[in-house]
């Protein structure tokens, strides 16, 4: 169990690394300069967190994922890669077309970018959280007590990223009703698990944080604007 506590944290940090590392990186990419650092970053991202989801997926686990459980998260991972794939290529581009705004070429791939990559993208966050969730449950260790230090760092990390990925993503149609049924579930059927199951423990306090930020933001701004809508980045 230790080693899957040492595991949450790592993937916490890449998860916050790569989401949110590459749109501060603003410089030019020198050997190609229609690149920013940015967008050269983002070819890492699922690089190295696809593994990462792969090895949460079975760390720790005796049972070996089934046929049926092996497809689901090659589904969900191929969503999450086509959607980072797709936003890394038109936000890369779309910084090209800015004189073009209102052109046909301009609006396809403001679409490509703000929107449609988007909610695959985010789609694969919250499927993969799910399917890790589902295995978790049905695989708890039996007879173990985690300390929850290191999962609950790992759970605020992971809960403040999704948090801002969502608001500035705009997909909060998706994130939210999602973080409400992780969150709702985990505290009424999974209270007594917690210590047991070291992922359902860093989901719920993951997304306990997130509808709290989401909640203090749409309080305090009256809806939920984009952090670069504000001027914040």
């Amino acid at each position: 169990m230790s080693r899957l506590h040492r595991l949450i944290l790592v993937f916490s940090v890449a998860f916050a690394v790569f989401f949110m590392g590459p749109p501060v990186l603003e410089t030019q990419f020198g050997p190609y300069p229609l690149m920013k650092l940015g967008d050269v970053f983002d070819l890492l991202t699922p690089l190295l967190l696809i593994p990462l989801y792969w090895l949460l997926y079975q760390v720790g686990q005796e049972k070996k994922p089934s046929l049926g459980e092996g497809v689901a998260f090659m589904v969900l991972a191929a969503l999450w890669v086509q959607g980072q794939g797709m936003h890394l290529a038109a936000n890369s581009i779309g910084h090209l077309l800015e004189e073009m705004t209102g052109s046909d070429a301009s609006i396809l791939t403001s679409f490509y970018d703000e929107v449609l990559s988007h909610y695959l993208w985010h789609l694969g966050v919250v499927g993969l959280s799910a399917l890790l969730l589902i295995r978790q449950w049905q695989n708890p260790f039996t007879g173990e007590r985690s300390s929850p230090g290191i999962v609950v760092l790992a759970g605020i990390i992971h809960g403040l990223t999704f948090f801002a990925i969502v608001v500035e993503g705009e997909t909060a149609l998706l994130g939210i009703p999602f973080a409400i049924a992780v969150t709702m579930a985990g505290l009424v059927w999974g209270r007594h698990k917690l210590r047991e199951e070291p992922l359902l423990l860093f989901f719920l306090f993951s997304y306990v944080v997130a509808m709290l930020f989401f909640a203090g933001w749409g309080i305090y701004w009256g809806g939920l604007p984009e952090f670069s809508e504000l001027g914040l980045i």
